[in-house]
């Protein structure tokens, strides 16, 4: 159990690896957190020093890119130890791929089934229906009991925007969720959940990524995020409020006010 004083709300710390992967909606919808900007120069926290719950954001490296982002190391071991402690922990994107790495997986840089951009399907596996963070994105598909979300109609709407991908989970993961393009769109390590797509991401968001990208499709992107921008909200809402869900339980009764 992570202490954290009475009557007082989770502590969060968050990741970000690059000043335009910010955290966009979850700013609001997980509340006060430490914002830990490692492209700024900000040190990897200890583990003792993350709190109750840990976020880990995407950016425009890649997950071996130790080069570009020397940071990248600590922040690896710090996911290893993370889930060692058994710290929910959140992994988005980069974030999800770091965890991958960490727990013994692997990734694809620039993957040969290329960029996936925009909104994209992500379908459930069975075990996605008891998770303790998608369980609640993945009943909302509509499916009354775990085998109908094996239905092709069973799909979440959610905003991608990658290129590497994670091609082997870490070692002992369950296995949650796919698209049409690439397999491990969300993993559990323990206490740890890895997603590769943004469900933090606003249309906004989304489109000045897709902007920053000769290969993507710019006014596709805009259209395809205003069309399910009420879906998105819903599942990035969703998942924010399961993983608050999991801090809390880890932290126990005492931290139950908001």
């Amino acid at each position: 159990m992570h202490e954290t004083s009475p009557a007082a709300a989770p502590r969060i710390t968050v990741l970000q690896h690059s000043s335009d992967v910010p955290l966009d909606r979850f700013g609001r919808l997980l509340g006060d957190v430490r914002l830990v900007r490692l492209h700024d120069g900000d040190p990897v926290p200890a583990l003792d020093a993350c709190g109750d719950g840990l976020v880990v954001l995407g950016g425009q490296m890649n997950a071996y890119a130790d080069d570009v982002a020397p940071w990248l190391p600590a922040v690896r071991s710090l996911l290893a130890r993370a889930v060692g402690a058994g710290l929910p922990t959140l992994g988005i994107c980069l974030g999800a791929q770091l965890l991958a790495v960490a727990g013994g997986g692997s990734v694809a840089v620039a993957a040969p089934p290329g960029r996936e951009a925009g909104v994209v399907g992500v379908r459930w596996r069975r075990e996605a229906w008891d998770d303790p963070v998608l369980g609640a994105v993945a009943r909302a598909t509509g499916a009354q009991r775990p085998d109908d979300l094996e239905h092709p109609a069973r799909t979440t709407p959610v905003v991608s925007m990658h290129a590497d991908a994670v091609i082997e989970p870490p070692h002992g993961a369950q296995w949650l969720g796919f698209s049409d393009t690439y397999p491990y769109q969300a993993f559990r390590w323990g206490s740890a959940l890895g997603v590769q797509f943004h469900p933090e991401a606003s249309p906004s968001l989304a489109v000045r990524w897709a902007l920053g990208h000769t290969d993507v499709d710019t006014a596709a992107v805009h259209a395809q995020v205003v069309e399910h921008d009420a879906a998105l909200a819903v599942t990035g809402e969703l998942l924010a409020a399961g993983f608050l869900d999991q801090v809390r339980a880890a932290v126990g009764p005492e931290a139950t006010a908001a």
